[in-house]
């Protein structure tokens, strides 16, 4: 995860692994999370990154996808869209 936008330090470790050949094998799962290259809207830097889907329930859904828990990801990403969207109705 990182502050940057493709090509950063994710991009570089990518690059080791591969010529190390650790993403050979399958057992290593890497998904790298960046700010996406989109305007964001100015706001608070919660709200950029839930727009930009970096904030903690887009992580951890990430990461229980990455070890077979699809259901538990779908799950934590609803619950935290319907948290958001109470706390912007109040």
């Amino acid at each position: 995860l990182e502050e940057g936008s493709i090509g950063g330090f994710g991009s570089h470790v990518m690059h080791l692994l591969a010529l190390e050949g650790r993403l050979d094998t399958g057992k290593l799962k890497f998904r790298p999370m960046v700010i996406p290259d989109v305007f964001i809207e100015q706001g608070s830097q919660y709200e950029q990154y839930e727009e930009a889907g970096l904030n903690q329930h887009h992580i951890v859904s990430t990461a229980l996808r990455l070890v077979g828990r699809e259901a538990d990801a779908i799950q934590m990403v609803q619950s935290a869209a319907k948290v958001i969207s109470e706390s912007t109705i109040a």
